[in-house]
């Protein structure tokens, strides 16, 4: 297949140089005599070296664990999958798997005395384990392999990871916060009103919330990648994974065909597909 120029740019950009030694040819360029610049460009050499990356995942293992958000194994697994993202896609995929994170324990801990009679004993008690770490992750891993095995389709998997993070985030949060603040519930497959909390039922309130979580990881990867269509394709990416995780719900979970860990995983990779399919023919 023959690279488009914003494409082949990208893959340049991902093979050559980091987001932080962009902004600052930027700033040196307009001013090559400014001190901002130049302690600029040290501050993004300290960032480059990955010097914060261990401060960084160390503090999230730790909240997680003593905040009861991740189990022990969990929140190790979440640390190895950290590294393994920041090394394909350095800070700005870092700050998409961290963002994800953030916006989910926040969404979980809002409302949390109407969610009790949907949480099991052992995630109230321990948290999350670390097979719903790798349902929630493991598609973004998938890419971060690919592009670390295969540099020049960066255009192509920096996008998916973002994807699979935005389905991810849009899932959490429409599903933790649609409980909270919808106030009417229906059947995605029927469209008939039904039980809030049930697999399958969704609200217009959780569904626009979940729009709003796609567009802060689209956000995020714009910051880090350039603003450009693929914002766009990773918010309508994101949506439909959790449109797709709705589906499922309905169709296969509520008859125990498959788990809720199998169905987070399957939207997400989901949206990972779709945004790959939208980059390669629009």
């Amino acid at each position: 297949m023959v690279y488009k120029p914003k494409k082949r740019a990208i893959a340049a950009r991902y093979q050559s140089v980091s987001f932080f030694e962009l902004v600052w040819c930027r700033i040196i360029e307009k001013y090559p005599m400014c001190f901002f610049a130049t302690y600029f460009k040290y501050i993004c050499d300290m960032f480059n070296s990955g010097i914060f990356l261990p401060i960084i995942i160390i503090l999230g293992i730790a909240y997680s664990i003593l905040a009861k958000k991740l189990t022990v194994l969990a929140a190790f697994t979440g640390g190895i999958l950290a590294c393994l993202i920041f090394t394909a896609a350095a800070y700005p995929g870092l700050a998409m798997m961290t963002m994800f994170f953030i916006l989910g324990s926040a969404a979980t801990s809002v409302g949390r005395h109407r969610k009790l009679a949907f949480a099991t004993r052992e995630e109230e008690k321990k948290g999350r384990n670390a097979m719903q770490v790798l349902a929630n992750a493991g598609a973004a891993a998938i890419a971060a392999i690919v592009c670390l095995f295969y540099p020049r389709q960066a255009y192509l998997m920096l996008p998916a990871m973002a994807a699979a993070f935005a389905s991810a985030t849009a899932d959490t949060l429409s599903s933790e916060l649609g409980m909270v603040y919808g106030r009417r519930f229906f059947n995605v497959i029927s469209f008939k009103p039904d039980r809030c909390g049930m697999d399958g039922v969704i609200s217009l309130e959780g569904t626009l919330i979940g729009i709003a979580g796609s567009c802060i990881i689209a956000g995020i990867y714009a910051l880090g990648w350039g603003w450009n269509i693929s914002f766009f394709f990773i918010v309508l990416a994101g949506t439909l994974g959790n449109l797709t995780d709705s589906i499922l719900g309905a169709v296969l979970e509520r008859k125990g065909m498959i788990g809720n860990d199998a169905v987070n995983f399957l939207n997400t990779l989901t949206a990972a597909v779709v945004v790959v399919l939208l980059e390669v023919f629009l």
